[in-house]
């Protein structure tokens, strides 16, 4: 008969091996009528994210009329779905849209780290993802400090949120731009400016806290980002290659609605 440490170390390496599960979950066909809505609400999550429902409870995942190109982007902490290569059409652009709404078995322990694990294995286990990861360089920038230092202000906040003037979207082609931050670190600052600045940015201002402030620009009439950036913030961006993360879809199925 084995010792009972035994037997309690051989029960805690098995549990340890489990993959990160939610105790619920279901998936059904969205509606189509709105865009992709919806996030995870870990105990430590910076929460008040454009479009995470400021109502979420904790412990839950709960993501509305996404594709899988959405679901992957949140479950995987993408820069935007322009990081995903090789997935089919009904991944990426079509109209196959999904809701998923999910609850962790114990929520007032469960953190944002943990929900994202659980919604990567929900995605394996449901729609059979298969994927890898390449990385390749591409033109692109650093981000900065300038010359004389940041213009920015500790967040005196709980939340992570940006609004753009009356409207909570970002950013129309020649545009202004009138962007109000509360609760930004600069590596999400730099994946923001991935998605709408001249390429891809990586943050290399060596600044670890999180930012409240306001950056306006107009590529047509002035100033334009790269001016509002030193002028407003402080920051820079120079031009280098950067390494750019891709996750490659090898394959992946439709799954069969809850």
């Amino acid at each position: 008969m084995k010792p009972l440490s035994l037997i309690v170390l051989a029960a805690a390496l098995a549990a340890a091996e489990q993959p990160l599960m939610f105790e619920v979950a279901s998936i059904k066909r969205g509606d189509g009528q709105t865009g992709v809505t919806g996030g995870c609400h870990g105990i430590d999550s910076k929460y008040g994210t454009t479009g995470v429902p400021p109502a979420l409870p904790i412990g839950r995942c709960v993501i509305a009329n996404g594709r899988l190109s959405h679901l992957i982007y949140i479950a995987y902490d993408l820069p935007s779905v322009a990081s995903i290569k090789g997935a089919p059409d009904w991944i990426m652009s079509g109209s196959d849209r999904y809701t998923i709404e999910a609850k962790a078995e114990d929520p007032s322990k469960t953190t944002d780290a943990q929900l994202q694990q659980m919604l990567q294995n929900l995605l394996v286990d449901r729609f059979k993802l298969k994927f890898h990861w390449e990385t390749t360089e591409r033109p692109g920038f650093r981000l900065v400090v300038g010359k004389n230092g940041p213009k920015l202000q500790p967040t005196k906040g709980d939340e992570s949120v940006a609004t753009f003037g009356a409207s909570r979207k970002c950013c129309a082609q020649g545009v202004p731009v009138d962007m109000t931050v509360r609760g930004y670190s600069m590596r999400v600052l730099a994946n923001v400016l991935s998605n709408i600045g001249p390429g891809p940015v990586v943050d290399q201002t060596g600044l670890t806290g999180e930012y409240d402030f306001a950056l306006s620009w107009d590529e047509t009439n002035g100033p334009v980002l790269t001016t509002a950036l030193q002028e407003q913030l402080g920051l820079k961006l120079e031009p280098q290659k950067v390494p750019v993360p891709q996750f490659v879809v090898d394959s992946a199925e439709k799954p069969q609605a809850d």
